[in-house]
């Protein structure tokens, strides 16, 4: 019996699809296309996994990471990141936990999904290892959401105080075409800004001009009004 997978399930709201399906873009053509929703919301979902990731086999984490819904996917992973959270004293474990995650990043297909999971996992599996994985992604992940990954998992080394990973894997993405990658660079590069003001001053100093503009106003979004029309002003 998979009570994760059951229980999920049980909390299917069906009046909530159409607007789950429209806020993430499951359209022809759009990002999250041909996606199913069950109509559950994170609180939930994180409420179902807080009752059913002790007892989550690693066959119950592959049924429901293989599942059509989405919801199903995330409640998989919030499961994984609760695993690997509780298995500090069992490095083995936590191998294990990543070695599954990085198995499937063909289902971690949206950006909730990466978002919710690949800090408190990757991010924090690297923080006493070499962290070369996160540029491969970046560089040649095989998706948007693999490049999101790089990026987004260095939340953990900002919240850590060491910033320059996030710098080096923004500029890899600096020219990328899509705009998920611009939004997840500007939060991140914005939250390295919070630490350190002065040195995303000086990472956009030879780049503003070049950035995405998405990906330069989410930057600077803390910055003081004046501060902030300056640099768009004089971005193209």
């Amino acid at each position: 019996m998979n009570s994760l997978l059951d229980k999920m399930l049980s909390q299917a709201d069906p009046s909530q699809v159409p607007g789950l399906s429209r806020f993430f873009k499951t359209g022809p053509g759009q990002y999250g296309e041909g996606d199913k929703f069950l109509g559950i919301k994170v609180p939930v979902t994180r409420e179902v996994v807080k009752q059913c990731w002790k007892q989550t086999s690693w066959e119950d984490l592959e049924e429901c990471i293989a599942s059509e819904y989405h919801e199903v996917r995330l409640a998989a992973l919030l499961a994984l990141v609760e695993i690997f959270a509780h298995a500090k004293k069992d490095p083995a474990l936590r191998q294990d936990c990543i070695d599954f995650y990085l198995a499937h990043t063909d289902r971690i297909n949206n950006w909730d999904l990466v978002d919710l999971s690949c800090y408190p996992l990757l991010g924090v599996w690297l923080l006493d290892k070499d962290r070369s994985l996160l540029y491969r992604l970046a560089r040649s992940g095989k998706t948007i959401w693999e490049q999101r990954i790089g990026i987004v998992s260095t939340m953990t080394f900002i919240r850590n105080g060491e910033l320059e990973d996030t710098f080096a894997i923004a500029d890899i993405l600096l020219h990328h075409p899509h705009d998920l990658i611009h939004k997840a660079v500007g939060w991140l590069l914005r939250e390295a800004g919070k630490r350190d003001k002065e040195a995303l001053v000086s990472f956009l100093e030879t780049r503003y001009s070049v950035m995405p503009r998405t990906m330069l106003r989410y930057a600077i979004e803390k910055f003081p009004e004046t501060e902030r029309q300056g640099y768009l002003k004089a971005a193209p």
